[in-house]
């Protein structure tokens, strides 16, 4: 079976629009939530999200990028510009059908989808619709654009998995790099979900968190007093390829995607399961596809969204599968970043490779009273980062609908 490694990596985030920025102020705790901008949001309970900060897509895409792409798909581009560069490779000196795009994507177009609604229910004369209005809201358009923007032909579709979505696109590209099916595959994951409808929405299911006197100390996963997540918006790309294919041309190589899994709870449409019994069987079969042992693990970046059942669920599953570790520290990057939704697990990948280069595990923030039902054996890192030998890393994301995608990485 062929090995699949990170060649190449970006990210456009709430705290960051490129992997530097985001990973310093991920590093260093450094909050992204802040007053809601782009609308009016005094009428909704949550006010505050993890916007995207001094966006310019001018600075990046062309007319026609910004003209036919959803906000989502824009940022796809963005972080996928970022990406390829990094990795430095050359589809002019290969065959272009060698290369593919596999990306998540948990909403979609869901801003232009909204906005066309209500000017179409506005409009006192002939209903108009953009011309663009159908592709934009397409979710596989960013994967599509991605393709046509720089002539991959190779492998090409979406995952679907709610806020799974990102990690099951990087474990279908891992798949079928290994299989022999690509030597090079784009993938990760995008969302904007900072729209009226998204807040309203999650809202009405009571996810979202209210604390709107203090938006940076909103998000406290594993907290006593957490009380929902921060909704974030954003895109993270890695570059996957072939491990002798990447030797071969002299690439610079991150990280080693070692090993991947899904499950589903089959429980509840937004729930986890309350003992984390999918959860412990992803992240068993994550380790078991790895070839790693439960010892070998130094990070996980816990998908812990600072919601009370989920958070609960999740380290009682970790616990499950690791138990008392010693060389195992979790930590939820969300309190920083917000929740990207179906970008999250892209991020999250990102940041466990980072820890795995770097050394250094980014804290918790906000988190200073465990609940009390939190496992006490976890090691949860609160307060500062710490440096750590970090020689592999699991990512967690649970999606609603009962879906789980667990991604193992590891030093090469």
């Amino acid at each position: 079976m062929k090995r699949v490694v990170i060649t190449g990596m970006g990210v456009i985030a709430p705290n960051g629009n490129n992997i530097n920025e985001f990973w310093g102020n991920v590093v260093n705790g450094v909050s992204a939530a802040a007053p809601i901008t782009r609308f009016d949001a005094e009428k909704f309970k949550t006010r505050f999200a993890s916007q995207i900060r001094n966006y310019n897509p001018a600075l990046d895409l062309d007319r026609n990028d910004i003209k036919r792409g959803d906000l989502y798909s824009q940022y796809a581009l963005i972080a996928a510009r970022q990406a390829i560069a990094d990795s430095g490779f050359d589809i002019s000196t290969m065959s272009p059908f060698d290369v593919g795009v596999i990306f998540g994507s948990a909403q979609g177009g869901f801003e232009t989808f909204e906005q066309q609604l209500v000017e179409y229910h506005a409009s006192e004369h002939q209903p108009h619709f953009n011309p663009f209005f159908i592709p934009k809201t397409l979710i596989n358009m960013a994967s599509g654009l991605i393709s046509i923007k720089y002539g991959f032909m190779g492998i090409n579709f979406t995952t679907v998995t709610a806020c799974a979505s990102s990690n099951t696109a990087m474990m279908e590209a891992m798949n079928y790099i290994r299989w022999g099916k690509a030597k090079i595959i784009v993938t990760g994951g995008s969302d904007a979900p900072v729209t009226e409808a998204s807040i309203g929405g999650y809202n009405a299911l009571k996810a979202l968190s209210t604390r709107n006197d203090d938006p940076t100390k909103a998000s406290r996963p594993f907290d006593v007093d957490r009380d929902g997540f921060v909704m974030g918006e954003g895109s993270g790309v890695l570059v996957l390829e072939e491990y002798e294919h990447a030797k071969a041309r002299g690439a610079h190589i991150y990280a080693e995607v070692a090993g991947a899994a899904m499950t589903s709870d089959a429980y509840h449409i937004t729930a986890t399961h309350p003992q984390g019994l999918g959860a412990i069987q992803a992240m068993k079969s994550a380790l078991n596809d790895a070839g790693l042992n439960k010892e070998d693990i130094g990070f996980l970046n816990a998908h812990a969204t600072s919601t009370p059942v989920g958070d609960q669920s999740e380290a009682i599953g970790i616990h499950s599968v690791y138990g008392d570790s010693k060389n195992l520290f979790v930590s939820a990057s969300k309190s920083i970043t917000g929740h990207l939704l179906g970008a999250a697990g892209a991020i999250e990948a990102i940041i466990a490779v980072k820890s795995i280069t770097e050394g250094v595990i980014p804290p918790t923030i906000n988190t200073t009273t465990i609940d009390p039902h939190i496992p006490a054996g976890l090691q949860i890192v609160t307060g500062d980062a710490i440096q750590h030998n970090v020689k592999a890393a699991m990512s967690n994301t649970f999606g609603f609908g009962g879906h789980n995608g667990v991604v193992v990485m590891k030093r090469v």
